[in-house]
């Protein structure tokens, strides 16, 4: 089994952990604030939030040059404290929900891929999830 680097990008959001919780799984706001920059968007996400459950979020640009599903298979799911995931690759994802009272901590730890470098792949993972802090702090 080959070992991956471990990243982690994380951010405090300005709303309660169900709040938070709510914005990150249900479909309706994961296309809202999945994709990294302006120039992309997320036309499509289902979700199956349950052990052994799949989901999928297409990010695609906006000018139609390019576009992807992300997903994964969940391995662990603790309601408003954990999700963990494998995607199709085999590689690991885990997201901490620290409830701070009226603020949410999110840490998102990522296996990184050796195609592309570590320092571009945590610059992507920390722009979607300040994405997902804008989102969730405008929507609250």
């Amino acid at each position: 089994m080959t070992k991956f680097q471990e990243v982690t990008v994380e951010t405090t959001i300005q709303a309660p952990v169900e709040k938070v919780w709510e914005y990150w799984t249900e479909p309706t706001h994961m296309t809202k604030w999945s994709f990294a920059s302006d120039e992309w968007h997320s036309p499509f996400a289902e979700n199956d939030l349950r052990v052994g459950g799949k989901f999928v979020s297409r990010m695609e640009a906006k000018d139609g040059s390019m576009g992807f599903d992300f997903g994964g298979t969940y391995d662990e799911v603790k309601l408003y404290e954990l999700i963990s995931y494998t995607m199709g690759d085999g590689r690991s994802v885990k997201v901490a929900f620290r409830d701070l009272g009226n603020e949410t901590k999110v840490i998102e730890t990522f296996d990184a891929e050796s195609e592309h470098p570590v320092e571009f792949q945590q610059q992507g993972w920390q722009a979607i999830l300040d994405n997902f802090k804008d989102y969730a702090e405008k929507t609250f």
